[in-house]
């Protein structure tokens, strides 16, 4: 039950539109400083900020500081390989719903 209650929080989190946008870029450029992550995303740094302290306060990003800048990395392999299989798993609902329509 308690594990059920985690992984539905974790999920919460994950739920995000911009949560997953801010991962996936991680994923893609390794471990760019919050500037950069707004950019690429295109959010206010602010906005981004706040997004991902909820990722670093639940372990799934860690920072590093380098000068006046902080970056950004995600800490366990998992999230990406999560990430993989979610684009997978929805390609397949979107073709089954495509075959199921026809």
């Amino acid at each position: 039950m308690k594990m059920a209650d985690e992984l539905a929080q974790l999920f919460g989190v994950l739920s995000s539109e911009t949560r997953l946008r801010l991962l996936h870029t991680l994923v893609l450029k390794g471990d760019p400083c919050m500037g950069d992550l707004a950019e690429a995303v295109g959010m206010k740094p602010q906005a981004v900020s706040n997004q991902l302290r909820r990722l670093v306060d639940l372990g799934i990003l860690a920072t590093r500081r380098h000068g006046t800048h902080i970056h950004y990395s995600i800490v366990d392999t998992c999230v990406a390989k999560l990430m993989y299989h979610g684009l997978c798993l929805n390609e397949e609902t979107r073709v089954k719903a495509r075959m199921n329509a026809s």
